[in-house]
């Protein structure tokens, strides 16, 4: 194991390259090919490739397939939100945050790879795995974004952030190209149909993000330690931390609006990349198109203008300040949600996938960055002060995708839903007007 000063090039370079190995997760199994296999698995076509049935039976009950897995995924995230205060204050009290953030990566791998036998016939085990996928990916994300005011000096954190972001969308969409080479020239491979490359890309998924994050191991901290006299300090140290930073976040102005904010706006963004494709696969018509090609190169053109996204911000936050940066890309999410209401063609879905992509790796970079420059440079409890950050994301998606659920099993349709996250965009923009900008 290597040890780097503080702001260190090489220190700053390996913990950004975790998110080269743990974005593959988020692009196969969040955005890409996962959904789309999922929608091929729960719904009936016609010839012409109109929807018949997308009713799924699951624990004696009928469920619309969106649903389904939307209700699945606001579960994995309340599970998260309950566990990361506890486990963050545990690492900062021990001083083990790379252990932590191993144990849920492996977690998510090897539970990537579990979705390679997902099916209707034990629809449990699959959703089990992508439930465990799921809290594998935020759980070490918990622990990923904490260390970035351990490492990196306040006017790095902007910068070496953006990097992570771009990092994570070249990683994913190299992962993504190789899979989709796999899927559509599956006869070349000696495969007889598509089903088999696409389940084995859930497999290569899980092998990628563990084998890429051994660098990142190599070179972060174990974390800062704490001492302690009773074992069950351990324990109870999380609840007392989350306590602690509650009462320090409600003494700091800044930190308690930028939070709030974060929360509203967060919640939508959130949920409109994790229905994207959802919304694709139901919403649009292909007039005979193959909608998986169709669908994997609009989440590819998101990823490669993404990693424009997250630099272009990284040097306008530099010019024109963080907070104002984020409210004109709040502005432009409100203009993509309205877009999407309409939206009906693949032509005008490509469109808003670049849009989406612009603001997307911007929004993420600049939002993590931010928090992170509002925590006093002191700290060392800096696994709990962004377990509050994940616990409010993490919330915010519970209650995000409940509603979309909700919608989509009363209305059928995701494009109402669409309509309603807007209002968490123009709440976050209010707050963000009332951040102090110093």
């Amino acid at each position: 194991m290597k040890h780097f000063p503080k702001g260190h090039k090489k220190l700053l370079r390996a913990w950004a390259f975790y998110d080269w190995a743990n974005s593959v997760y988020s692009l196969v199994i969040s955005s890409a090919i996962f959904p789309i296999f999922y929608g091929a698995l729960t719904l009936v076509k016609d010839e012409q490739g109109n929807i018949l049935n997308d009713q799924i039976d699951f624990l004696g009950f009928t469920w619309n397939n969106d649903t389904l897995i939307s209700y699945v995924t606001a579960l994995a995230f309340l599970t998260i939100s309950i566990l990361s205060p506890l486990l963050s204050g545990i690492a900062d009290y021990l001083g083990n945050k790379k252990r932590f953030m191993r144990f849920f990566n492996y977690l998510g791998a090897f539970s990537c790879i579990g979705l390679f036998w997902f099916n209707l016939e034990i629809l449990w085990f699959g959703l089990f795995c992508y439930y465990l996928a799921l809290i594998g990916f935020w759980g070490s994300i918990v622990f990923y974004n904490s260390y970035l005011p351990d490492i990196a000096f306040p006017e790095q954190q902007d910068q070496v952030s953006a990097k992570g972001y771009a990092m994570g969308y070249i990683g994913s969409v190299i992962l993504l190209i190789i899979c989709l080479v796999l899927i559509m020239f599956y006869e070349l491979w000696g495969f007889e149909s598509k089903d088999f490359p696409t389940r084995l890309s859930f497999i290569l998924t899980g092998v990628w993000w563990i084998g890429f994050s051994q660098y990142t191991y190599l070179y972060l901290p174990q974390g800062n330690k704490k001492a302690y006299t009773r074992k069950k300090d351990v324990f109870l140290n999380g609840f007392r931390e989350l306590k602690l930073i509650a009462i320090k976040i409600k003494q700091n102005l800044s930190l308690r609006l930028y939070l709030y904010a974060f929360f509203l706006y967060s919640m939508a963004v959130q949920t409109i990349m994790l229905i994207a494709t959802y919304f694709g696969i139901e919403e649009l018509d292909w007039g005979g198109q193959d909608a998986t090609v169709g669908l994997i190169i609009s989440i590819l053109l998101i990823q490669l203008v993404a990693v424009l996204g997250a630099l272009l911000t990284s040097r306008l936050s530099r010019k024109y300040g963080n907070i104002q940066v984020l409210m004109g890309i709040n502005f432009i999410w409100v203009a993509i949600c309205v877009y999407a209401y309409f939206i009906n063609t693949p032509q005008q879905f490509y469109v808003a996938a670049a849009c989406v992509g612009l603001v997307m790796g911007g929004i993420q970079s600049l939002s993590r960055s931010t928090y992170s420059k509002f925590i006093p440079e002191k700290a060392k409890d800096t696994a709990s002060y962004f377990s509050f950050y994940d616990v409010s994301e993490k919330i915010g998606i519970v209650i995000g995708m409940l509603s979309y659920g909700f919608v989509a099993q009363v209305t059928g349709s995701i494009r109402s839903a669409i309509l309603f996250l807007i209002l968490f965009f123009i709440l976050g923009i209010i707050l963000l007007t009332r951040v102090p900008r110093k």
